[in-house]
């Protein structure tokens, strides 16, 4: 008998007050990344190319991207390096960010697949709360700072 895994996915949806290309900017641009999350960043942002991002000290997401569509639609793979406090391996999940306008700015839709076990998907469900609110304080001109969970647990 073939044992069989479920999965399980977070999702997200918040509304920011910015245009779709300046937080497809903030989502695809190495520099502009680490204003909301992260200590460094490395994309080839092409279909198939890498995405590494050391999220604090000792935890690097890593995966590639599969789809990118500016500035509506990025979709890339995810896990984190060997050593991270997560045993989701690289690339082993996808994030999804559809991003849609509105009157007022965007509409953000974000979703991560595939994670193994449900409290992997809480305790990712929970980092993703932290930066998708760092992310649309960064895109609506504020200034997100240093990240606190660099010096203290997640």
């Amino acid at each position: 008998m073939d044992a069989i895994t479920e999965r399980t996915s977070i999702e997200r949806q918040l509304e920011i007050a910015a245009s779709p290309e300046t937080v497809w900017e903030l989502l695809t641009d190495p520099a502009e990344s680490t204003r909301w999350m992260g200590l460094s960043a490395s994309f080839d942002l092409r279909p198939g190319g890498t995405y590494r991002v050391e999220v604090i000290p000792g935890n690097v997401a890593l995966g590639e991207f599969v789809e990118i569509d500016p500035p509506r639609r990025l979709v890339y793979t995810w896990g984190w390096e060997p050593g991270a406090s997560s045993t989701v391996a690289p690339g082993s999940t996808t994030i999804e960010f559809d991003l849609t306008p509105t009157a007022t700015g965007t509409h953000l839709r974000f979703r991560h697949l595939d994670l193994p076990t449900a409290e992997s998907a809480e305790r990712h469900g929970h980092g993703w709360d932290h930066y998708l609110g760092r992310l649309s304080l960064a895109a609506t001109g504020g200034a997100p700072g240093v990240d606190p969970w660099v010096d203290g647990p997640m």
